[in-house]
């Protein structure tokens, strides 16, 4: 395995084609990986569940549609094109009113579920 993620690294990655890749939602999939930090692709519609990272930031860059993080303060809008990063330890949950497709940076080993136990928590390290 570690040998086709070494042949990989010599080609550019093309995010939106990775994504289409992605069969199911809610389901990220490593596309790249530096130091300890893993960059992922999902595609999500729908809520995803109240959670918090406690350990880590989480950053979520938008590839397409529009992302919505519900935050204890409110709800942030994050367009095509937009990054944001939910600081460690805040409970938050994302969601998309139609399909949305981004890319998520955080450090290898993150649940996508926090330490919440749900039918939604995701294989981890699973690449595409």
């Amino acid at each position: 395995m570690l040998e086709s993620h070494l042949q990989q690294a010599t080609l550019p990655v093309n995010l939106a084609q990775k994504a289409s890749l992605i069969e199911q939602q809610w389901s990220p999939r490593v596309v790249a990986e530096m130091n300890d930090y893993q960059f992922k692709v999902v595609r999500i519609e729908g809520e995803f569940i109240w959670h918090s990272h406690p350990e880590t930031d989480e950053a979520f860059l938008v590839l397409e549609g529009t992302l919505r993080i519900d935050l204890p303060q409110g709800c942030v809008h994050v367009n095509q094109g937009e990054l944001y990063v939910v600081p460690r330890g805040v409970m938050h949950r994302t969601a998309a009113q139609g399909e949305a497709k981004l890319m998520m940076i955080e450090p290898r080993g993150i649940l996508n579920t926090g330490h919440e136990d749900d039918e939604r928590t995701a294989l981890n390290n699973v690449w595409i």
